[in-house]
């Protein structure tokens, strides 16, 4: 699958999610500024937001480099993932196991801050030492809820067979500067175009 645009900044990965009528895993399309393009499947579907747009989405509002997302850039290829195209640099697999043995407890962290996120969007109950456990300031934390309870909305009002396109970026460009805020949006494009 050739994105329309193509990924445009050194760092960023774009995340195409196909909007499901039930429950079945989500295969989510993922194409890094390197050019290499994977399949990745999910938990998720029908009107829950699949849970690697959750991990973005969160990832995103809080800054999390060092996330799921911030390590499938930099190289990591979880098994869920199926190599698609693109032609994946020396030694990826050997890059991709380091990193997941380095980032271990930043890989953990991401998980449990998703989950807390995305309980808290839902309503459920959140125990100040939750948040507090994770680093997450129970201010940044209510933001993060918000933005993934708005998310949700929009991806309950997105038609099944529609897609929704995330450039998921690093904090920081290769120059030193913040890039600009990630772009999210869903598309009109129906599966299989």
């Amino acid at each position: 699958m050739k994105p329309v645009d193509p990924v445009g900044q050194p760092g960023e990965v774009r995340l195409t999610f196909s909007r499901l009528a039930d429950r079945r895993p989500v295969e989510t399309v993922v194409e890094r500024d390197d050019g290499v393009v994977f399949a990745m499947r999910g938990a998720g579907g029908g009107s829950d937001l699949p849970h690697d747009l959750v991990h973005a989405l969160v990832e995103t509002e809080l800054g999390m480099a060092d996330g799921i997302w911030g390590c499938v850039a930099d190289g990591v290829v979880w098994g869920s993932m199926r190599h698609v195209s693109g032609r994946q640099p020396p030694h990826a697999a050997e890059r991709s196991a380091r990193l997941k043995r380095e980032r271990a407890a930043a890989i953990q962290r991401a998980e449990g801050v998703a989950d807390l996120v995305a309980r808290s969007a839902r309503g459920a109950q959140v125990l100040p030492g939750e948040a507090a456990g994770l680093g997450l300031p129970p201010d940044r934390l209510a933001a993060a809820a918000d933005a993934l309870a708005d998310a949700g909305r929009r991806w309950r009002a997105l038609p099944v067979g529609e897609t929704w396109t995330l450039d998921w970026r690093p904090l920081v460009s290769s120059r030193g500067r913040p890039p600009a805020p990630p772009a999210s949006r869903p598309r009109g494009r129906r599966r299989g175009r």
